[in-house]
């Protein structure tokens, strides 16, 4: 009974993230919750596992995605072009970041915490395959939720943001072609919005 104390103290704190928004909206104009995205993230991973050659630990892979931005339930959710060109406000969420792991672990028995703040810490690194696979995975999974919804959501720092995923996936093929289709898309929506503002129509 001791022992479900910590971890109903991080389900709650997870809880947030269900209303944690970010700076994402949905294909019917409603703002996109972390929790959301963290999902979709997983399925793309279970979506491609049959496609990666390599010896793949689905399971920690999997764990990583589901812990990933669970920072954010207490240090909130910063869009990545916010830290894109400030190296101070980078700093600054990172901080934030590593102080609400280190709380997250105190909540948990000292051999799950261990375990979860090294996973965190596994996928901030981006050195293993797994680490890597689920950081161009979270990149890849924004950027379909922005093909997704409506273009004046986009704003102008986004236009050049399509065009920065390839350091994420380019050691991957399977990711290569995921990214590349992606890519494509964004490309087809940006320029149809460009030629009916150029006609002079309004959307």
């Amino acid at each position: 009974m001791e022992k479900m104390r910590g971890i109903m103290q991080v389900l709650r704190l997870a809880e947030k993230l269900k209303f944690e928004m970010r700076h994402s909206w949905l294909s019917n104009g409603r703002q996109e919750s972390v929790a959301e995205h963290t999902w979709r993230v997983g399925l793309m991973a279970v979506l491609i596992e049959p496609y990666i050659e390599e010896k793949l630990d689905m399971a920690k892979l999997l764990k990583m995605i589901m812990i990933h931005d669970l920072v954010e339930a207490e240090a909130k959710d910063v869009p990545a072009f916010d830290t894109l060109f400030d190296t101070e406000r980078k700093e600054q969420k990172q901080l934030a970041e590593q102080t609400a792991m280190d709380n997250i672990r105190a909540m948990l028995e000292e051999e799950p915490g261990k375990e979860l703040q090294a996973l965190w810490l596994e996928f901030e690194a981006k050195k293993t395959f797994e680490a890597k696979v689920a950081n161009a995975l979270d990149k890849l999974e924004a950027q379909l939720q922005h093909n997704e919804a409506s273009i004046d959501t986009w704003l102008e720092v986004e236009r050049e943001m399509v065009y920065l995923l390839k350091p994420h996936t380019e050691f991957h093929p399977v990711l290569e072609d995921l990214r590349k289709m992606i890519v494509t898309e964004a490309e087809e929506k940006l320029k149809e919005h460009d030629s009916v503002k150029s006609a002079g129509f309004s959307e």
